[in-house]
């Protein structure tokens, strides 16, 4: 079976997200760099909207099948793959992490991701930074209630998957995490795993020599 091949880019937390759990799963996989940034954005060309119509990154083929969407690629890897289970078996912890996910891959990401920031213009930082702390409220309070050492309870779940990512865009963007304890906590104890260290931005292939770790 052919490996999964993964189009991406080092610092898109979606990216991210897929490459976190292939590590988690220790699945093998190939990556084909999208810059979002050169030559006006590679992932605009009609090639790489044929992988993917939204021309966003990531976009995995697998299996035979192209998929976008990085909660569906994840949630696909978690349904055909063996491996740690990335959702929890009680219906209630399962609905407390999608709820976790959805409100960061929904509620906070879409919000300060390149092309809106494009469209915003020169305040791009004071409107990524307003998303996520206004996100990161509703977060740290909700994570309060369902986190023991992970997001919810003790087991490694699909919302440490997003966590992690979107913690790494708000430090980029220069927002203050000690306001936000439990997810600071929570990023610490991810990034000293090595599902998660190893599949950070600061060290793939694409990765500029002057952001490597």
């Amino acid at each position: 079976m052919a490996k999964p091949l993964l189009h991406g880019y080092f610092r898109s937390s979606c990216s991210w997200r897929v490459r976190i759990a292939f590590a988690l799963k220790g699945i093998d996989y190939d990556q084909v760099p999208v810059n979002l940034i050169k030559d006006g954005g590679q992932q605009l060309t009609d090639q790489y909207k044929e992988l993917n119509p939204m021309q966003q990154v990531p976009a995995v083929t697998i299996d035979g099948v192209t998929l976008s969407q990085s909660l569906a690629i994840i949630q696909y890897i978690e349904e055909t793959r063996p491996g740690p289970a990335l959702l929890p078996a009680d219906p209630q912890k399962r609905a407390k992490v999608r709820m976790i996910c959805d409100l960061i891959a929904s509620g906070i990401q879409p919000l300060q991701n390149l092309y809106v920031l494009q469209k915003i213009g020169e305040d791009k930082v004071s409107w990524a930074q307003h998303f996520i702390i206004r996100g990161f409220v509703a977060l740290e309070s909700l994570l309060k209630e369902t986190a023991g050492k992970y997001c919810v309870g003790d087991e490694i779940s699909m919302a440490d998957i997003c966590l992690a990512p979107q913690v790494y865009n708000a430090e980029r963007f220069k927002v203050d995490v000690d306001q936000f304890p439990t997810i600071k906590r929570l990023n610490q104890t991810l990034l000293a795993l090595e599902a998660f260290s190893t599949s950070h931005p600061s060290c793939q292939p694409d990765t500029p020599a002057d952001l490597r770790a």
